[in-house]
């Protein structure tokens, strides 16, 4: 059937792109599957590198699959000097996601051989990328303060090896287990923008450093993975439990968006957010409590009151600063840490693509003029002297626009 204007959604919102069975959401009871898995149960049973051998293999690896997958990965964790040449290159003031796409893309140059039908290929770069994507955050973070990054070690596990990169201190196990629990979480979540960036360009068939490149590049943006760092900036500018209802007032009299609150998908409070805010409890009992947590509690609780009957609650984002803050993980490396997580995803939606690829090549409703002629230089004026063009047929009205990402 041919498209029509009433085709259009803006945003694609609710259209669907692909078939897949690698995650599950609903929205409306609040649940997050990844391969017919509940979150929660993984988030209580499993680690990070078996959630990740889950999406990206299909299934719950056997013990000696697990052990071999992670035994690659522990093995594949360094970086070549030429890459942490480069890195010694990059402004001191550059973010960290914009330094991660680049180490991604410059990994394509190592490795540039291309097999995407050999299942060997795609193993090396599964094992290649979820090793040393967390080895580039801490490098980065290390040489833009002038120091030698720290090299990883091979008797700690993947969460552990990671934040004794950052500081070259072996963490508290309650801390490492429940950073490799925010992992989990991070890990995948149908097509949301970074994934659907992922997948359109592995439907070209460039190699997998390229797909990874450009999902962290669409990460980076605060409607989709920079949201987190947003959130514990709002926290600070609040302050107070006392300033919380005036400032929510003040944000919903001039109809702008509160960071952290609201989902395209979820009508209820994110599960993950339910999870990350008795990961966050944990940790407070333990090493005591983040001075703002009182301030999203009440924060929470206002907006529940002024907005949930419109199903606008706490999202991922909301909690987990929260849980990095007190990890000792500087705000900026907030987002990195959602890569470093979200690469599972993107590499399991890339092996999906690959299965039954069609390049993406979608249409668009074209809206400026027709027969329009070429005029000379000396006869064009200054656009502020132009006379007003024919405005084109309005579809407002024909579609639904988007909502809050």
């Amino acid at each position: 059937m041919p498209m029509t204007v009433c085709d259009y959604r803006p945003g694609l919102e609710g259209v669907p792109a692909t078939e897949s069975s690698v995650s599950h959401v609903d929205g409306q009871r609040g649940i997050l599957e990844y391969r017919g898995i509940r979150v929660d149960e993984l988030a209580q049973r499993s680690t990070f590198l078996e959630t990740a051998y889950l999406l990206i293999w299909g299934r719950l690896p056997l013990e000696w699959e697990l052990k071999e997958f992670s035994d690659d990965i522990r093995h594949h964790r360094r970086l070549k000097y030429r890459i942490r040449d480069m890195m010694k290159c990059f402004p001191e003031g550059g973010h960290p996601m914009d330094a991660l796409q680049a180490c991604a893309a410059a990994l394509g140059l190592f490795y540039s051989k291309r097999a995407l039908d050999d299942p060997a290929y795609i193993q090396k770069a599964v094992v290649r990328l979820l090793a040393k994507i967390p080895t580039m955050v801490a490098a980065f973070q290390l040489m833009r303060k002038g120091n030698d990054p720290v090299q990883p070690r091979d008797d700690l596990d993947y969460a552990a090896n990671f934040l004794y990169m950052l500081n070259e201190q072996e963490p508290d196990p309650l801390a490492a287990r429940i950073f490799d629990v925010c992992l989990t979480l991070h890990a995948e979540h149908t097509i949301n923008a970074s994934t659907f960036s992922a997948m359109v360009t592995a439907s070209t068939l460039t190699d997998p450093y390229a797909v990874i490149a450009s999902a962290v590049g669409t990460l980076a943006g605060p409607l989709h993975g920079g949201a987190n760092e947003e959130v514990i900036e709002m926290l600070e500018e609040i302050g107070s439990v006392e300033n919380v209802r005036p400032y929510i007032d003040a944000r919903i009299a001039k109809k702008e968006k509160i960071m952290g609150f609201g989902h395209r998908v979820y009508k209820v409070k994110d599960p993950r957010a339910t999870i990350l805010q008795k990961l966050a409890e944990q940790l407070f009992d333990k090493f005591g409590e983040d001075q703002y947590y009182q301030v999203a509690l009440e924060m929470e609780q206002v907006v529940t009151e002024r907005l949930g009957a419109k199903g606008v609650y706490p999202n991922v984002d909301f909690y987990s600063g929260l849980v990095y803050r007190k990890l000792g993980i500087p705000t900026d490396l907030f987002t990195p840490i959602f890569a470093i997580a979200r690469v599972a995803g993107w590499l399991a939606h890339w092996k999906e693509q690959l299965a039954k690829n069609r390049i993406f090549r979608p249409t668009q409703i074209y809206v400026g003029p027709h027969e329009q002629h070429y005029t000379p230089m000396g006869d064009r004026r200054p656009m502020w002297d132009a006379q007003p063009a024919e405005t084109p047929p309005t579809i407002e009205g024909q579609v639904s626009m988007a909502g809050p990402v």
